[in-house]
């Protein structure tokens, strides 16, 4: 009871907070600013443009295939007989220069043949000359007999000759022509002999010849498959030969880019047994063979040889033949190895340029048409004709023109005519103008 009368009571002291709270809220109703009005105006859509250049850009038509000789050569035996003899360097990969003898086959059994087919020969020669000889003896005799015969018919018809002497004058004579005649034979038919026997030499020294097996021209062994003292039969392959004058690439090219070379060409009559000589003429076909080795890439410079004889019908790719000549001539130790056997490589068949042509990015075309800016730099859709796409560029045919403004950005949406605020792209266009530049 004393406790609750000790207890103070202010209720007056919660109306100063009341007071300041009703004062500041009706300031601040009294010090509010009207809403701004802004005129709502068309935003610029920010997009990045470059200006389309007139290039002169050559077509080019790229392929890739292997390294493989131009010529192939299979030593094969032609005569059978043990290795006697075998060149110090025949190895794989060893080169050899031409007229080099690689081995030996064991020549003893065709020296006795050619020395057989000799002797038989001058034994002919001989033969030749006794049956002259022994012809002119019977011609002699002939005449004698025949001589003979006469005088015993004119004393038989005396009557001083028996007729049985005339008989045997008769038969003397017969004989003397039939040894005439059988001379005579004999010497027609020795130089027929004598072809058979020469013939045999000829082969007895050409089989004597064979067992020297000698490089045809420069090449570089592979896959040798005898060794000294080994039997080898006839027709059995010895060793491989490469040449190494010349390598050739047989490579795959699509279509579509062989096509590029042959855009406004003018029309001309091919003769199918010169279309590998007219074909660079009418294209240009300049190969440019190119190696990856990681951190530089080697080139050379190669020369058209011909199209192959079919489309590959899975990969609609044409087979193109270039083949460069002297490779190992043009080593560079560290920039430039050898074209060597299996390399894989491309190769760039370079054409003749169209002209100044209008280039723009690939990437710029979409659905066959690009998005440019116009003078009043709205957007505007232009449908264009692409002749050809080469690398990052596409070659514009008709529907652009040199110095337009043409947007690279993804536009989402891309309304026609929307307000734009172009941007140029300063790397796009020194690459283009590098490009227009380039020789």
């Amino acid at each position: 009871m004393n406790a609750e009368r000790s207890k103070p009571n202010y209720p007056w002291l919660i109306l100063p907070p009341i007071a300041i709270g009703i004062a500041i809220l009706a300031w601040m109703v009294l010090s509010r600013q009207p809403p701004v009005q802004t005129d709502l105006g068309e935003t610029a859509r920010p997009v990045r443009v470059v200006e389309a250049q007139a290039v002169e850009l050559a077509p080019i038509a790229e392929g890739y295939g292997p390294v493989r000789p131009a010529r192939v050569w299979k030593a094969v035996a032609q005569v059978a007989g043990r290795i006697v003899e075998i060149h110090p360097r025949l190895r794989d990969g060893e080169i050899l220069a031409a007229g080099t003898e690689l081995l030996r086959i064991d020549p003893i059994d065709y020296e006795l043949a050619l020395a057989q087919a000799q002797a038989e020969l001058a034994e002919l020669d001989v033969q030749e000359q006794n049956a002259r000889a022994s012809l002119k003896i019977e011609e002699r005799n002939r005449d004698l007999a025949k001589q003979e015969l006469e005088r015993l018919r004119k004393l038989a018809d005396k009557g001083t000759a028996s007729a049985s002497d005339v008989d045997k004058a008769e038969r003397t004579e017969l004989t003397s022509n039939s040894s005439v005649q059988n001379l005579r034979n004999t010497l027609t038919l020795i130089p027929t002999q004598r072809r058979l026997l020469e013939s045999r030499v000829a082969r007895a020294e050409r089989d004597l010849e064979r067992t020297r097996v000698r490089a045809p021209f420069e090449l570089r062994i592979a896959n040798l498959a005898v060794e000294a003292d080994q039997y080898v039969g006839v027709g059995q392959v010895l060793f491989e030969g490469d040449s190494v004058d010349r390598v050739e690439m047989d490579v795959q090219v699509p279509l579509h880019s062989l096509r590029r070379l042959f855009l406004d060409r003018p029309p001309t009559v091919l003769d199918p047994t010169r279309l590998s000589e007219m074909l660079p003429e009418l294209a240009g076909l300049d190969p440019l063979v190119r190696l990856d080795l990681g951190d530089a890439v080697a080139e050379w410079d190669a020369q058209f040889v011909r199209m192959a004889d079919q489309v590959d019908p899975r990969t609609r790719t044409m087979g193109v033949v270039v083949a460069v000549d002297r490779p190992f001539e043009k080593i560079i130790p560290g920039l430039r190895p050898p074209l060597s056997k299996g390399m894989f490589v491309q190769v760039l068949l370079r054409g003749y340029s169209h002209g100044p042509r209008v280039v723009v990015p690939r990437s710029a075309v979409r659905d066959g048409a690009l998005y440019l800016v116009d003078d009043d730099r709205r957007l505007r859709r232009q449908p264009v004709q692409v002749l050809f796409d080469q690398g990052d560029y596409s070659v514009i045919g008709a529907g652009l023109e040199a110095g337009q403004l043409v947007v690279l950005s993804d536009l989402v949406p891309a309304v026609d005519g929307m307000l734009l605020d172009p941007q140029p792209d300063i790397e796009l266009a020194a690459q283009l103008q590098a490009l227009k530049d380039a020789p």
